[in-house]
């Protein structure tokens, strides 16, 4: 009789079982996308804690190198710009972009600096730039830690069949951290001024 009953219904047991292990998987899938998702807005609080780090720095410099250079006023009008753009920024797309503006205008102060001998030789402008230098080096490692994460949960999302689940579930690609253009341009350093 038990017999009977099995071949009479493996089908839907089979159906049935079928069913479960998709449910579970997709279950599994949606809780990876959760995890993945929480671990990149977690790097990039990383990320964004060094950055608040570099602005914290920046007046410091800034007001070193001002005593020094005061021809540079556009510079200190960029790098101001830049901090405000970062403070007004409401998501981590606007704060990168803000992050980038302020690496831009950082190279060019960095560059005006090597003009100034009397400035390299002050031990409070060494200082500082031993306090940049070591926040830049912090900044490179957790946006490296940033983007490897975005490339998991964007695989993820793009990937199929978890992109169905991402789909459903809302999940989307997150934007990497990348370095702009402008940056990437060796700044022209003269000393025959």
């Amino acid at each position: 009789m038990e017999q009977n009953f099995l071949q009479r219904n493996m089908k839907w047991l089979v159906i049935v079982g079928i069913i479960a292990i998709v449910l579970i998987w997709a279950v599994s899938k949606y809780n990876s996308f959760i995890n993945l998702n929480e671990n990149v807005t977690k790097q990039w609080a990383q990320v964004d804690n060094q950055l608040q780090r570099r602005y914290d720095l920046i007046p410091n410099l800034v007001s070193t190198v001002k005593g020094v250079a005061k021809q540079e006023q556009d510079v200190f009008g960029k790098i101001a710009d830049a901090r405000a753009n970062y403070a007004g920024a409401k998501t981590s797309d606007a704060k990168a972009q803000a992050a980038m503006q302020m690496e831009s205008a950082l190279g060019r102060l960095l560059v005006i600096t090597e003009n100034y001998p009397t400035l390299q030789s002050s031990k409070s402008f060494q200082d500082l730039m031993v306090s940049l230098e070591g926040t830049e080096n912090r900044v490179a490692v957790e946006r490296g830690k940033y983007n490897e994460l975005v490339q998991k949960i964007n695989a993820g999302v793009k990937y199929f069949p978890s992109s169905i689940i991402a789909k459903m579930a809302g999940f989307t690609a997150h934007e990497y951290f990348n370095v702009a253009e402008e940056v990437k341009v060796n700044p022209k350093v003269d000393f025959a001024q």
